[in-house]
């Protein structure tokens, strides 16, 4: 069924109407879909590299917007909802452990997620239950989505198809980096405003410690 639902996803690629496509794909996964944009993004890109850009700002703005879906759906209607579609994705056992992590490092856990696997409904879905701060679930996502998304539209700009073998080959690299740079920059930032270090309690977090 998940195979059937990619290959559809992959064929809108080359609909009249893609980027719409591209908008509603990226604007869902971020609050219920189970298939990410991104390799529609790269079949678009590829097929129009002089677009590239656009594709990847189309990405950016539909996902914020469906971050701030799922985030209503965890803050309103988590108990009806939002956990039907956890439990449907089986993200349910993550979801305490992602409310700790998000009660405790806010901003930070938003951006790392963008160079990680992390489902970003996960963290959408989360950050709407505990609460988090809209203002910072706002700007934290736009720099997550951007990274995510703009780069791939920068890279397919800037060398065109050619650049599609290296983006296979060096993106998780390249997303590993800039993880060690927000970690690195945080890090900092605490150390110089005098922030004690946080024990990672998280790992073992239940519903019934977060609840």
């Amino acid at each position: 069924m998940l195979t059937k639902l990619y290959q559809w996803t992959l064929a809108k690629a080359a609909h009249a109407h893609a980027e719409r496509w591209l908008f509603a794909f990226s604007f869902m996964e971020s609050s219920f879909f189970p298939i990410p944009p991104h390799p529609l993004l790269g079949l678009m890109c590829l097929a129009r590299p002089e677009r590239a850009l656009r594709f990847g700002l189309i990405c950016t703005i539909a996902s914020v917007l469906g971050g701030l879906f799922g985030y209503a759906i965890g803050h309103f209607l988590y108990e009806t909802v939002g956990q039907q579609i956890l439990s449907a994705l089986g993200l349910s056992a993550k979801f305490p452990v992602a409310a700790c992590y998000l009660r405790q490092y806010g901003a930070e856990i938003i951006l790392i997620k963008g160079a990680t696997p992390i489902p970003f409904k996960l963290i959408t879905i989360t950050a709407g239950f505990i609460g988090l701060s809209l203002f910072t679930f706002i700007w934290a996502s736009i720099l997550s989505r951007a990274f995510q998304f703009m780069l791939v539209g920068i890279l397919f700009w800037k060398f065109g198809r050619p650049i599609k073998a290296f983006i296979e080959k060096y993106l998780a690299l390249l997303s590993g980096l800039f993880l060690v740079l927000v970690v690195g920059g945080f890090i900092a930032a605490s150390m110089l405003s005098g922030g004690g270090h946080k024990d990672d309690s998280c790992s073992g977090a239940t519903m019934a410690t977060i609840g």
